[in-house]
């Protein structure tokens, strides 16, 4: 009769019970995670008011093409990101997992005059928007300005802290072939291509594509229920 306190036994029942399922559950999610579908915590407010602080990200790494699992290697690909989407990406700068959103691909010449983004020569138009039609977390700075981008193909809300020293101008650039722009929809809260430069479209990791859960991590991590499993708040 066998000892079930012997080591050996012990050691068995943990690798046949715990250890085995365990790792045969991890080969088969890792690769999916790595490959197809993936999420992102977001840690700071650069995409307000799209995304916030604390909102987990959903990641379709199959909207553009398809990686050997845990490379950026492509075997296949079938589309490009385009303007006015969300994407993540490993930033040029340092490699850190950014979500920001993309405001010019190659070919574009960009330009930013006082927080104004012109494309291709044009203006996009803005629409003021009252902070009423907001939640008050939203607002890190006194008197901040959120307005309706359009682009006239997407619309989406960008946000200015003028209260804030930041870099809301720079002269007309071109985007090179395989690279793109991004920049975050707080636009003087976001570490970006005006910043590290433009992103090469190997680094792009998906397309960000809901909002699976949210915890506001100011009030010990609450639970932000009316955000949980929705879309991104776009026009």
């Amino acid at each position: 009769m066998k000892d079930p306190q012997h080591p050996g036994n012990i050691a068995n029942y943990v690798w046949h019970e715990w250890l085995r399922p365990l790792l045969a559950a991890l080969a088969i999610v890792a690769p999916i995670k790595s490959a197809i579908a993936d999420w992102n915590w977001v840690p700071s407010g650069s995409m307000k008011p799209t995304i916030l602080e604390g909102d987990l990200v959903a990641i379709n790494k199959l909207a553009y093409d398809f990686k050997v699992p845990f490379t950026l290697v492509r075997l296949a690909e079938w589309g490009q990101p385009a303007n006015g989407e969300i994407v993540i990406f490993f930033s040029p700068k340092d490699g850190t997992r950014l979500v920001k959103r993309v405001v010019g691909s190659p070919g574009d010449t960009l330009e930013m005059r006082g927080n104004v983004l012109f494309r291709n020569g044009k203006k996009l138009s803005y629409s003021l928007a009252g902070t009423q039609s907001f939640d008050a977390e939203l607002y890190e700075d006194p008197h901040p300005v959120v307005a309706l981008e359009n682009d006239g193909e997407k619309k989406h809300w960008v946000m200015a802290l003028p209260a804030r020293g930041a870099h809301r101008d720079f002269l007309p650039v071109t985007v090179p072939p395989g690279k793109y722009f991004m920049m975050g929809d707080s636009r003087d809260n976001s570490f970006d291509s005006r910043f590290f430069g433009f992103v090469d479209r190997e680094q792009i990791v998906g397309r960000a594509g809901e909002i699976i859960l949210s915890f506001d991590k100011n009030h010990f991590y609450r639970p932000r229920f009316d955000r949980f499993f929705s879309p991104f708040d776009e026009m």
